[in-house]
């Protein structure tokens, strides 16, 4: 990881290296953290977040569901994701909201709850499953590892703890020379990547796994569909069998981090001609084309990053 050279922590803008946490911060041994991943994209020259709003909004609501407050208005964080990006020179970003129970008890549900910690990163970083992936197409396999059952933690809120499940079966998946690996819901139908939601394109209609198959209900999920309504496709949200995989004409996974990713074998069977299929490279062309100018942002998803008022005391400033 390339490291830059500001982080904020906290309502500071710190140095990198700076942005420390205790060891017994209740997060490290509980896994009481929620979090977001925002992409900001070079368009023709000027840096813009992809729907930043609607993520910081799943920040809220998933510390929601948990029962913690974040202790800064949501204005706040997007001002320091736009100012983050400014000072650490970045054309295109990655950016990772966190929000944790820091130092204060050791009890998993303590009387006197610890303080919530939040911090905010910045930093390049590439394809997330690699150049050749995005442009080919990904091998995978399906994980021996299921995804959470229902009411056992909320699969469908961005938490810390939930990724333990995501590491298993990515784990795996590389351990046994793949690039990704996909986890079964409770039931056995199909679920979702360790990190990525699954789309499957049968008799050229786009189906993916709905959101009682132990899934988080991706942003870019929902942009894809989107985009995919625009593209003349039909859309469908329905459980699927594993075996439907093997059987698909094209298959691709969905993400912040992976963006567009086609999948080109699972278990090392080819999926439809082994490579991008036509219908995925229609959604990639049209989802990508957003950060061109190919594809008319009509829905408002690009958030300009502005110069904002200093936040060395946390206070908010303004960030179209």
């Amino acid at each position: 990881m390339k490291e830059p050279a500001t982080i904020w922590h906290n309502g500071e803008f710190k140095p990198w290296h700076e942005a420390t946490t205790h060891v017994l911060s209740h997060a490290i041994h509980y896994g009481s953290s929620v979090f977001e991943g925002i992409r900001v994209y070079d368009c023709l020259g000027t840096p813009k977040g992809f729907r930043m709003r609607e993520h910081l909004e799943r920040l809220y609501d998933s510390a929601k569901v948990y029962r913690f407050e974040i202790p800064y208005p949501i204005d706040t964080l997007f001002d320091a994701c736009c100012s983050l990006v400014l000072r650490n020179g970045l054309n295109s970003a990655y950016l990772r909201p966190v929000a944790f129970r820091g130092y204060g008890s050791l009890g998993v549900a303590p009387k006197d709850p610890p303080p919530i910690d939040v911090a905010i990163a910045a930093l390049e970083w590439g394809a997330y499953l690699g150049d050749e992936a995005r442009e080919k197409g990904a091998r995978v396999c399906v994980s021996s590892w299921n995804r959470v059952a229902p009411n056992t933690i909320p699969a469908g809120v961005k938490a810390g703890g939930n990724y333990l499940s995501s590491q298993l079966i990515s784990m795996e998946a590389h351990r046994l020379g793949f690039d990704e690996g996909i986890g079964l819901a409770p039931d056995g139908t199909l679920s979702e990547g360790s990190g990525e939601n699954l789309f499957m394109v049968k008799d050229h209609i786009l189906i993916t796994p709905p959101q009682s198959a132990s899934i988080l209900a991706g942003i870019t999920r929902d942009s894809v569909i989107r985009l995919a309504h625009t593209l003349g496709l039909e859309v469908r949200e329905i459980p699927l069998s594993r075996e439907a995989l093997y059987l698909a004409d094209e298959l691709f996974f969905t993400g912040t981090a992976a963006e567009i990713t086609p999948i080109r074998s699972v278990d090392d069977i080819d999926i439809g001609i082994g490579r991008c299929g036509p219908i995925t490279g229609q959604i990639q062309t049209a989802f990508f084309g957003l950060f061109d100018g190919q594809t008319v942002d009509r829905l408002g998803w690009l958030n300009a990053i502005e110069d904002s008022v200093s936040m060395e005391s946390g206070a908010s400033s303004v960030c179209a």
